[in-house]
């Protein structure tokens, strides 16, 4: 017998076994069931690592495929072979996996050091716009509701409900209060988009 053969015969047992198994998963043996998810495993790795580069998604569509045996299960014909039913929905899935995965590459850009905002201070001049002193005299030209709303919610960072209680104002009140110190904030400080 040549090692072809011997292959063959071995790849037969193992398809008969877990025919077997899937035959008695099929009448409710968990064990049986159990085997059958365990057996599968290896083959299915490699079925998607012919897909796949990265252990990860590699790892995710195993689970898929396994998501969708679970499901599927009940429409295995026990009078057939079990490995060509399994290759068939792996093959499924693994390509509708692949096709999501290029859907969402096509959209997306990898980003590099170059996409950086903080590659080099010179990026960034904008930031640098308004000094400290800048900022608190524009805060201080606001109207008492606003500037205290201003004051409360972002610069001291207080919940709505915590500045409601230190104000005296109702939630809705220092949200419009909020809303509205923020439009005046951009009007004098020149319309700037970072408000």
């Amino acid at each position: 017998m040549t090692d072809t053969q011997a292959a063959q015969d071995e790849r037969r047992t193992r398809d008969a076994a877990l025919s077997a198994l899937m035959r008695q998963a099929q009448a409710g043996d968990r064990v049986a069931y159990r085997q059958v998810l365990i057996g599968v495993t290896p083959y299915l790795r490699r079925a998607a690592g012919r897909f796949f580069a990265r252990p990860a998604d590699i790892d995710d569509a195993v689970q898929d495929i396994l998501m969708t045996l679970h499901t599927v299960r009940h429409t295995y014909d026990p009078d057939r072979p079990f490995r060509p039913w399994l290759a068939g929905i792996a093959r499924y899935r693994l390509v509708d996996r692949l096709r999501g995965v290029s859907r969402v590459a096509a959209r997306e850009v990898a980003i590099t050091l170059e996409h950086e905002t903080f590659a080099s201070p010179a990026s960034n001049t904008d930031t640098d716009a308004w000094d400290a002193h800048t900022v608190r005299q524009a805060v201080a030209a606001l109207p008492a509701g606003q500037r205290t709303a201003i004051e409360l919610v972002k610069l001291q960072e207080m919940s709505l409900k915590e500045a409601a209680s230190a104000s005296g104002m109702s939630v809705t009140a220092l949200k419009v209060a909020t809303h509205r110190g923020i439009q005046s904030l951009r009007r004098l400080l020149g319309g700037h988009p970072l408000l």
